[in-house]
This record gives C-alpha cells, sequence and structure tokens, in this order.
C-alpha cells in the first residue's frame, strides 16, 4: 500500500508543524521517520491517521488490497482513497502513537480479545499470534491480572504495538516504539518489525530518537527537521548511518 502526501501543510498558530510538498511512501517500504524534538515526527503521522486535520494538502492510500474483504472492496481490488474522505482504510492500517490508543481499564488479555472480537479473529488465532510475542512479553502480560492502567510505561507501549499488529495490517504506523523498552525488548521488536514486514510485505512507518535501531531496521530513512524533509535517503545497504551521524554533529 502507497501512502502519498501532497501539498501538507500543518500549523499551531505560528508554529509550523509539517510542510511537505511532495512525499510518497512506496508498498512494502520500511520507513524509518527521524528528527529531532519537535521536527514534525508524530503531527505528520497524526495527520497520517487523521487524527489531526491538515490546513492544506491531502494524504492518500493507494495500491491493492492483499487477503482483504469488506462490505465495500472485494478481495485484491486496487484503490487510491484520501483518508480524510473515508474510514474504510482503518480496516487495513494498525497504529499506536501513544498510550490514548489503549483501553486502560482492562488487563492486557482483555485487551488483546478485545480487539480480536473486532478484527474477526477466533481464540486459536488469537493464541496463535500471542505464541509470536512471548519472548517480547517476557512473562510480565499475559495471564496477569494487572490493569493496563496500571502497567510500566514499557509494557503499556508493548501492549499498545502489539494490538497494532493483532490486525496484520496492511499498514503499520509506531511513533517511538522504542521508547520505555529494555534492550532485549527493543531486539526483540526489531526482530518482529523486520520479520513481519518480509512476510507480509506491510507498508511499516516507524519514528524514533534512535538512530541506530532506525539504521537496523529500515530500508529507507526520512530527515525532518520543522516539519520539512531534509533528507531521503536509500539505506538498503545501512548507508543512512554516516550522513544522520554528520547531520545531528552538525545541528548540536
Amino acid at each position: 500500500m502507497d501512502i502519498k502526501i501532497k501539498d501538507l501543510k500543518k500549523t499551531f498558530g505560528e508554529k509550523v508543524a509539517v510542510d511537505i510538498p511532495e512525499l510518497t511512501i512506496h508498498s512494502g517500504e520500511l520507513l524509518g521517520l527521524v528528527g529531532n524534538n519537535g521536527a514534525g515526527k508524530s503531527t505528520l503521522f497524526r495527520l497520517i491517521l487523521d487524527l489531526i486535520k491538515a490546513d492544506t494538502g491531502t494524504v492518500r492510500m493507494i495500491g491493492q488490497l492483499d487477503n482483504f474483504i469488506t462490505g465495500q472492496l472485494s478481495n485484491c481490488q486496487m484503490i487510491d482513497l484520501n483518508v480524510a474522505e473515508t474510514e474504510v482504510w482503518k480496516d487495513w492500517t494498525g497504529a499506536f502513537v501513544d498510550e490514548g490508543f489503549l483501553i486502560d481499564y482492562l488487563t492486557p488479555d482483555e485487551y488483546f480479545q478485545f480487539i480480536a472480537r473486532l478484527t474477526d479473529t477466533s481464540d486459536e488465532q488469537l493464541q496463535e499470534f500471542l505464541a509470536q510475542f512471548q519472548h517480547f512479553m517476557a512473562d510480565e502480560l499475559a495471564g496477569q491480572k494487572k490493569l493496563i492502567r496500571t502497567l510500566s510505561a514499557g509494557n503499556k507501549q508493548k501492549v499498545g504495538i502489539m494490538a497494532a499488529m493483532l490486525l496484520r495490517p496492511q499498514v503499520l504506523i509506531l511513533d517511538e516504539p522504542f521508547n520505555f523498552l529494555d534492550p532485549s525488548s527493543q531486539n526483540a521488536i526489531k526482530h518482529l518489525l523486520k520479520k513481519y514486514n518480509e512476510e507480509t510485505g506491510a507498508t511499516i512507518l516507524v519514528s524514533s530518537h534512535n538512530l541506530q535501531h532506525t539504521v537496523d531496521i529500515s530500508n529507507r530513512i526520512v530527515l525532518l527537521e520543522h516539519g520539512k524533509v531534509i533528507h531521503d535517503i536509500d539505506n538498503r545497504e545501512k548507508q543512512a548511518q554516516t550522513i544522520l551521524e554528520n547531520y545531528f554533529e552538525i545541528n548540536e
């Protein structure tokens, strides 16, 4: 699924948060979005997800829906949708931007069961899904009676990431997924995201302050500053590391 951004602009008062004349994220890319605080990463994700309205411009999802059937769309039908004009795209899009996405009066098990019911995922399929995340959960989520609101920030992060992936989305958007996670969990999610991208061909967008993790998993990296695209780097050979290190060293 391609994501095509055209003349996208969002301001808050006099501050320009996002100003992108044109950007296309291609189907199957695992794209890393980097930049300093206030660069516009989270705002861009919220615009893509139609959580906030753009001042001008559009975000479109364009491509083929594989193995996906709804009342409006048939299997493998080509689509071209403006995300601000329809909600159909939500059926194949998974996202975790912050803990506001969670239902925090549920336990993790109850929350996963709730998401499973929404997505017509059987109990057997849910258990198969959770089994893939056994190491990632580290015996701290499954089978526990703690409400999500009482979990550590890291474990809330884990619940949100897993819930976003439970749909097996064709578009997956994660804002700072490495935040709050210990090194073992960071490595686990890197492996899970790369594996998911390779197995499904999903389009994955990940923002992060961690340059090393971003370089490790991404085949393309976009650097934002003051809402603008400063660099758009092909990272299939991991060549972005030096470019990014030089940029942030100069702009310290």
